[in-house]
């Protein structure tokens, strides 16, 4: 497994893994395969897993912990607050103030069962108040070694800048796919131009990338997509598209439409840390191939203009899950 650095000092897995469809919005739970999923990645040089305190609420972390606790695996943990959810509920409230930042922080930690958090994220930013507070109250966290570096999770341009003058900023983590490619106007080159790493969330389009989806598929009870738009019957036609040119590019490498996606992702910079989440190893496996996967000049010149004449048809969330996007 190649290694990355995210910002000055976090070295990782140049593939991450995403651990929130262990707990909840893709379909029921099967802690023991998540558990089988984790220790596969730890065998394939995956240590950097990425989690929340909302994913469940709280049962990402719990399991996270156990994982830990009876492995004691050489990882790197990134887990985040400020969505706050009733447990069942999709609706939520973004909460970045001073108190509940603590609170959120000593539970990630007891759950986890960690001394120290490596990344701790502000999940969504609450635009209600100031980003030079948050970071106040996140670096007052760090010097009392309770979490090491800083992210923000899909933050403006203008909002990183203040928030990094306040405090170094370690990693911005947005969605990134060659479905969602919004960062590479103003997020991506301000990161760059900062020192600041990229982690790629979505990497694979909630899993649409892969080709496993189109306009008739039905999706089982728990399963979020059900709702997304670009999931929708008359958005995941027009989507398909897309699809479909992906497949073409990877029938002509001998590898997997979601290799082709991640591979994409990996040769945009050595900077970007994509963290495509799974719950089954077999998709682990496929994922974590995608590192060996060297895409050169001319064909991501060709994968560009071949997709470039296609759109993209529905919003990423409903309305409810822009909350907080881009603040």
């Amino acid at each position: 497994m190649q290694r990355r650095t995210i910002g000055s000092n976090l070295t990782v897995s140049a593939i991450g893994l995403g651990c929130m469809g262990m707990s909840e919005f893709y379909g029921p739970r099967d802690d023991a395969e998540s558990m089988a999923v984790l220790d596969r990645a730890v065998e394939l040089g995956v240590d950097f897993f990425d989690t929340a305190d909302t994913y469940g609420p709280h049962h990402n972390e719990q399991l996270i912990g156990e994982f830990l606790a009876s492995r004691r695996p050489e990882v790197r943990i990134a887990t985040k607050f400020g969505i706050v959810r009733t447990p069942g509920e999709y609706r939520r409230t973004l909460d970045n103030s001073a108190g509940y930042i603590r609170t959120a922080c000593e539970g990630s930690l007891r759950r986890l069962g960690v001394e120290r958090i490596d990344l701790y994220y502000v999940h969504r930013i609450d635009s209600g108040r100031p980003i030079e507070e948050t970071m106040d109250d996140l670096a007052a966290l760090r010097r009392e070694g309770k979490i090491d570096g800083i992210g923000l999770c899909e933050v403006s341009a203008a909002t990183l800048r203040r928030a990094h003058a306040v405090h170094p900023v370690t990693a911005v983590q947005t969605e990134y796919s060659l479905w969602t490619r919004d960062v590479e106007a103003d997020i991506l080159p301000t990161c760059r131009e900062l020192g600041i790493g990229f982690v790629a969330y979505s990497p694979l389009g909630r899993g649409f990338l892969t080709g496993r989806f189109d306009g008739a598929t039905t999706f089982g009870l728990g399963d979020a997509r059900a709702d997304l738009p670009r999931f929708a019957k008359e958005n995941a036609s027009t989507n398909r598209r897309l699809v479909d040119v992906i497949a073409e590019f990877a029938d002509r490498k001998g590898c997997t439409p979601a290799q082709i996606a991640l591979a994409w992702l990996l040769a945009q910079g050595d900077d970007i840390v994509p963290i495509p989440g799974t719950k089954q190893r077999r998709y682990l496996e496929d994922n974590v191939g995608a590192a060996s996967i060297a895409l050169g000049a001319d064909e991501l010149a060709a994968l560009d203009r071949a997709l470039s004449p296609l759109s993209v048809a529905g919003d990423r969330y409903i309305a409810e899950g822009m909350k907080g996007v881009g603040a």
